[in-house]
C-alpha cells in the first residue's frame, strides 16, 4: 500500500513527496533514483517504464503521485516539472532466525528504505529547463 506525505515548500514552488519503509535495500534503490535525478517529469516516467529493475515500480508511483499533488496543489502543467531532488535512506532491518542443522541458526536480514522525491516547477522560478 502506497502511503504519500505531500508537503509545499520552498514559497510554493517545490512539491515534496516521500514514501516510508519500502521492503528493498537502499543500494537498489539508489540505482534507479541516480537515473532519474535532475530529469523532467516526462522523461522520467518513460526512463521508470523501461528499466528492468524492481525498485522501478514504487519509484514510478511515487513520481507519478508527487506531480498530481503538484498539479492540485500549485496548478502546475506536468510540462513544466523537473525532478530538483531525489533522495533515498536506510531504514531499520527485520532481523528474522532461520534454522540450520544442528540446533544452529542463521540470521536474515530484510532491509527497508525511505525514498523522497522533490519536484519543482520552473515555470514559477526565475530559472528555465534547457533541453540538450
Amino acid at each position: 500500500m502506497l502511503y504519500v506525505v505531500t508537503t509545499v515548500v520552498d514559497r510554493k514552488r517545490e512539491v515534496r513527496a516521500y514514501h516510508n519503509n519500502i521492503p528493498m535495500s537502499v543500494h537498489k534503490a539508489r540505482r534507479v533514483i541516480d537515473q532519474i535525478r535532475g530529469r523532467s517529469y516526462e522523461e522520467a516516467l518513460m526512463i521508470l517504464e523501461l528499466l528492468p529493475y524492481r525498485a522501478s515500480d514504487p519509484i514510478f508511483k511515487l513520481v507519478y503521485s508527487a506531480a498530481t499533488n503538484a498539479g492540485s496543489n500549485l496548478n502546475s502543467n506536468e510540462a513544466n516539472l523537473i525532478i530538483s531532488r531525489a533522495r533515498v535512506d536506510g531504514r531499520t532491518s527485520v532481523k528474522k532466525l532461520k534454522p540450520r542443522a544442528r540446533g544452529r541458526s542463521y540470521a536474515i536480514k530484510r532491509p527497508s528504505c525511505k525514498i523522497v522525491i522533490v519536484i519543482k516547477d520552473i515555470s514559477l522560478s526565475k530559472y528555465k529547463l534547457v533541453e540538450c
